[in-house]
């Protein structure tokens, strides 16, 4: 396993499916003081409507449907996102999918929190966590590997 930190200012990922975002803008909205602590970016149009309707600088990636979910993976493998908040629809199919599938994955590999509810965000928010630095693991995946296969 391999060693990763998470510093106590967290570069924070906010996405939300269309039919989330409003929720996503809310939940922003009541715990901004708290927030306004760390570094928010977002896919597309959600990042575009949190700083909006909070004032906060959210750097903007693509919308989610035109790469804005892989964007946000490629910040997490390069140590640049640590920690997500996606409110995701399970109830609507999305043509998207399997990116954010992708997503989903590349986080757990990377072992980051993710929240994808408002209970879970307001959980972790409160964690004392949240307040100091936090060393996380990335597993090895390629001890995995038989290497008598090669």
């Amino acid at each position: 396993m391999n060693n990763i930190k998470i510093g106590k200012q967290k570069h924070i990922a906010l996405i939300a499916h269309d039919n989330k975002k409003v929720e996503l803008v809310s939940w922003v909205k009541k715990n901004s003081e708290f927030l306004s602590k760390h570094f928010l970016c977002g896919t597309g149009t959600t990042a575009n409507l949190i700083t909006k309707h909070t004032g906060f600088p959210v750097k903007a990636f693509k919308s989610g449907p035109l790469g804005g979910d892989q964007q946000i993976g490629a910040g997490i493998v390069d140590g640049e996102v640590n920690f997500m908040i996606f409110f995701w629809d399970p109830l609507t199919s999305q043509p998207h999918d399997p990116d954010v599938k992708a997503l989903l994955r590349i986080a757990v590999l990377y072992d980051i929190p993710v929240a994808m509810n408002q209970a879970t965000a307001d959980f972790l928010l409160t964690s004392s966590l949240m307040e100091r630095e936090y060393d996380g693991n990335i597993i090895n995946y390629y001890s995995n590997i038989p290497k008598d296969n090669f």
